[in-house]
This record gives C-alpha cells, sequence and structure tokens, in this order.
C-alpha cells in the first residue's frame, strides 16, 4: 500500500480522468499523428518537474513479439467494460487489443498468410471505431475497436500486394483527415536481403467509399498492384517507420523511396532514392509523374552502396517566422545526410524528374551506424523549431534558423553518443529507448540542452520499437515480447488499475 494522498490530489486525479472526459488523449497512429512529428502536445501529466518519480506499473509477457510501436485508444467499450486499449500487430500478423492498465490482451485477431513479417504499426480512424492493420496475407483489414469484429464488406479487407512473398508492410499505416474525409494510406517495400520481385508502391484507401489508388514507384505510369514479372525494374522500397507523411498545410502526402533505379530525369517512370509529393488521393500528375519530386544529384552511388535515402519517412518542420519558404521538410537516409527540402518546389526546378536543389545539405552530427529511426521535430515555448535524430550512434538535436537571405538552416544545438530509438516529445520532455548501465532503458531528457531527467528499469534491446506517452503513462514494447508501462508513481493504484474508468 502506498501512503494515502493529500485529500485534494485523489479529487483532482478523479476529476481530470472521470468517464468520458475531454482530458484523455489517444494516440492513433505512429508518430502521433500523419505528420509522424512524434510529438503529443496534449500531455499535462508528466512534466520535467515530477518525471524523475515515474515507476514501473506492469512489465509483462505478450503474446507474440511486436516490432514496431503500439498506438492508444481511450475509453473504448468492451464486452469486459469500458477500457483503454493499446492496439499492436506481431511479426506473425496477430493483431492484439490489450487494456492499458493490466497489459493483458483483451481480444486478437490472426491475419495470416505467406507473408514472412511486417513491422507496421496499425491505425485507428478520427471516428474512433474501427482499427486498421497489415495481414501477413497481404491485405489491409479493418476490424471494430472494442471486440475485433471484423469487416468484411465494402471492399475489406483490402489489397496491399498480390505478392506477400516478396513484399510486406513495414511503415506504420497513415491516416489523413481533409475536407470531411479521411483517408489511409499504406506503404510497401521488400523484405531484409533485397530478394525477389518487389516493387515500392503506396495503396491510399478513401475510408469514406473504400475506392483504391495504387501508386508504383517503379513502372510509376501503371497504377496497379503488380504481379509476378509486370514490371521489369524491381528493388524500390518504401520502408521508413511513418510510412507515408501527409502535411497538413500543403495537403500533400510524401513518401520516400529506397534502393531502385532512378531514371525519371532522363524520361524513365522509375523513382529509385526519391521523395515523391502526391496529391491527397494518392494520385500523381499523370503519365507516372508525381506531383513533385525530390532526387539527390548522387542518387547512382546511394544505388550503387544500398544506402537508402528513404531509411526514414519525410519530416515535416515548421519553418522560422520571416522565412523565404513557408513549407519545408526533411530528408535523410542511410548516408547520414540532412537534406532540407522546399516542399513548393521540391528540387528547385518547378517540377518533378529534377535532380538535386536541396535548400541545405548537412552531415547527422552523430550519423555513424546508418539511420532508420523516425527523427522527431517540435516547436518550444519560444517558437524555435528543433529536429531530434536518434541512431545507434546517439541523439543529434539540431535547431532550425535563418540564414542570411531568410532561407531555413539547421545547425547543431547538442549530441550524445548513447544510442537511441525514433524519439519523442510530450509536456517539454523528449523520450528514447536508449543504452544504460546494464542494458536498455527509457530515458527521459531535456530537449534543450540534452540532461538526463529520468530512467527507467531495463527493457530488452529494441529494434524497430519506440515508446509512445498518453495520460500519463509511457508504454513500451520490446525485442523480448515484453510491454512496460512507466507512470507516476503519486498516481494511486485505484486510478491506473482500472484504465480511468468510471
Amino acid at each position: 500500500m502506498r501512503s494515502p494522498l493529500p485529500a485534494l490530489l485523489p479529487v483532482a486525479i478523479a476529476a481530470a480522468f472521470a468517464c468520458g472526459t475531454a482530458s484523455a488523449a489517444d494516440w492513433m497512429q505512429f508518430g502521433y499523428d500523419a505528420a509522424h512529428t512524434g510529438v503529443n502536445p496534449a500531455e499535462t501529466l508528466i512534466s520535467p518537474s515530477n518525471v524523475a518519480s515515474l515507476v514501473t506499473k506492469y512489465s509483462v509477457a505478450m503474446a507474440a513479439t511486436v516490432d514496431s510501436a503500439p498506438v492508444y485508444l481511450s475509453n473504448v467499450s468492451t464486452p469486459a467494460g469500458t477500457k483503454n486499449l493499446l492496439f499492436a500487430v506481431s511479426g506473425d500478423g496477430r493483431l492484439m487489443a490489450i487494456d492499458a492498465a493490466t497489459g493483458t490482451e483483451v481480444w486478437h485477431a490472426t491475419m495470416s498468410g505467406n507473408g514472412h513479417t511486417t513491422t507496421a504499426s496499425p491505425a485507428i480512424d478520427p471516428g474512433r471505431q474501427y482499427v486498421y492493420a497489415y495481414g501477413n496475407d497481404g491485405k489491409a483489414h479493418k476490424f471494430q475497436v472494442g471486440d475485433g469484429t471484423e469487416i468484411t464488406s465494402g471492399g475489406w479487407p483490402q489489397t496491399i500486394t498480390t505478392k506477400p512473398n516478396v513484399e510486406k508492410g513495414a511503415g506504420g499505416f497513415t491516416i489523413a483527415n481533409s475536407g470531411g474525409v479521411n483517408w489511409l494510406y499504406v506503404a510497401s517495400d521488400g523484405y531484409i536481403g533485397d530478394g525477389g520481385d518487389y516493387q515500392g508502391h503506396l495503396t491510399t484507401i478513401n475510408l469514406a467509399s473504400g475506392a483504391q489508388v495504387v501508386f508504383n514507384t517503379l513502372c510509376s505510369n501503371m497504377a496497379t498492384h503488380f504481379g509476378n514479372g509486370t514490371c521489369a525494374s524491381r528493388r524500390s522500397a518504401i520502408w521508413g517507420r511513418g510510412g507515408a507523411t501527409y502535411d497538413a498545410a500543403t495537403d500533400r502526402v510524401y513518401i520516400a523511396t529506397g534502393n531502385g533505379q532512378y531514371n525519371a530525369s532522363t524520361g524513365g517512370l522509375n523513382w529509385g532514392d526519391s521523395t515523391l509529393a502526391l496529391a491527397l488521393a494518392g494520385t500523381g500528375a499523370g503519365a507516372g509523374m508525381p506531383r513533385d519530386s525530390y532526387t539527390p544529384a548522387n542518387f547512382q552511388q546511394l544505388e550503387d552502396s544500398d544506402t537508402d535515402l528513404g531509411s526514414i519517412s519525410l519530416v515535416i518542420m515548421k519553418a522560422p517566422a520571416g522565412s523565404t519558404v513557408p513549407h519545408l521538410g526533411m530528408q535523410t537516409g542511410k548516408d547520414s545526410k540532412l537534406r532540407l527540402i522546399n516542399l513548393d518546389n521540391m528540387s528547385g526546378a518547378g517540377g518533378p524528374a529534377h535532380v538535386g536543389g536541396e535548400l541545405q545539405l548537412l552531415d547527422v552530427p552523430r550519423g555513424q551506424n546508418g539511420m532508420s529511426q523516425q527523427p522527431a521535430t517540435w516547436v518550444d515555448g519560444n517558437g524555435t523549431s528543433w529536429l531530434f535524430v536518434g541512431n545507434y550512434s546517439g541523439i543529434s538535436a539540431l535547431t532550425l534558423g535563418l540564414n542570411g537571405s531568410n532561407v531555413p538552416q539547421l545547425t547543431a544545438a547538442w549530441q550524445n553518443t548513447i544510442s537511441a530509438t525514433s524519439p519523442i516529445v510530450a509536456n517539454g520532455i523528449l523520450y528514447v529507448i536508449s543504452a544504460c548501465s546494464g542494458g536498455n532503458c527509457v530515458v527521459a531528457y531535456d530537449p534543450v540542452h540534452g540532461n538526463v531527467l529520468w530512467t527507467s528499469a531495463h527493457v530488452a534491446p529494441p529494434h524497430w520499437q519506440s515508446p509512445i506517452i498518453v495520460n500519463g503513462v509511457i508504454y513500451v514494447m520490446d525485442n523480448a515480447g515484453k510491454l512496460s508501462a512507466f507512470g507516476l508513481d503519486q498516481l494511486p493504484d485505484e486510478i491506473f488499475g482500472n484504465g480511468f474508468d468510471s
């Protein structure tokens, strides 16, 4: 038993977490939002002043190992009562709905097939009724959040690939809302080893009608799911942790490719090692052209050295006041270079199928050992945009400012040499899974100075896993098949234990 809390504190907590309260937040897709910023702006319970008091709420074995990040939905009506649920997909295609208060499975669905594995995070629709997940049968599936009933009408499950033995879903599902319509984006790539007849492509599904559009990054004039031998080119992949990135300011969706031939600048239809802009509905400009594109001038070197540009998803950054470039993206890859891109003119040449043209090209300060963790971008209380880049060599923190011509430029602020997964930010705290004394831990940092604020109990070494933080609790899944939750010590077990139900 913990010591009783001051009389007013239980009342305040109970009010904050009453059933159906507006203060209960959700984490509905990878990186929190369709731009995959990695920032939860609704988190207020854990702050720099109390983060050091976080304790382990539980660490439990799951039914299957998840090699991705979970998503979270509060106040879900289930046959077992109203619960806050975590949703995650295991490598073998088991979608699990997990009671966030206890770590126990509430329901599961098996999406088996002849695909080998998946590392795609699921996504929850803004209406809070359905969760969408990738199955090893090469399809996107739709389930009711409360009891796992699968929807099998209206085109569901939706085909993502006809070749799940050589193509898979790797990046997270993305859901964007624009004009009152919800759109689901599912990216595909090949398996480790780059074997087989695979072509990275984006499948866009209108969640109101069930209609889908396909944009292929190789043989891009053919808007269909390829069978074996349909396209002579192969090995382009969309495998960044975030999958597709949606920017509300430009109302466009962006995908980044790694591997594969690039020949678009010489009249071809292959877009290896490129960042492509598509319309909200997943369509290009016609004749196999995207709406716009960025391709590094050294694209052939990237292809020859297997140094994928698209090892992360495009990062949307807020441009500083007075910037000559209002809409800004950052693309990095396995070559550990940061590239600032003008999203209104990605190559500087006024349209797609040109090479070069980035606003800035600089090294990641801690850029060794490749780049495969999705960066986070955060705007501090002074309006300064920050970029946090993690990899196995450490964390790099950079700020976004202006050069003498008012063009945005990144500048290194601090760095460390401790390995890090995809970072997240909430209420002025930066969180990553990092190496720590004797193993691996979730570590909280001061994002402005890089000081360690808190270190969790040990978790297993991560691969693609990364934490989420919702309603005062950090959740993380690890390579040992465990789910751990860390929360404030002063939250009574009665409140945490019932999932903040009424």
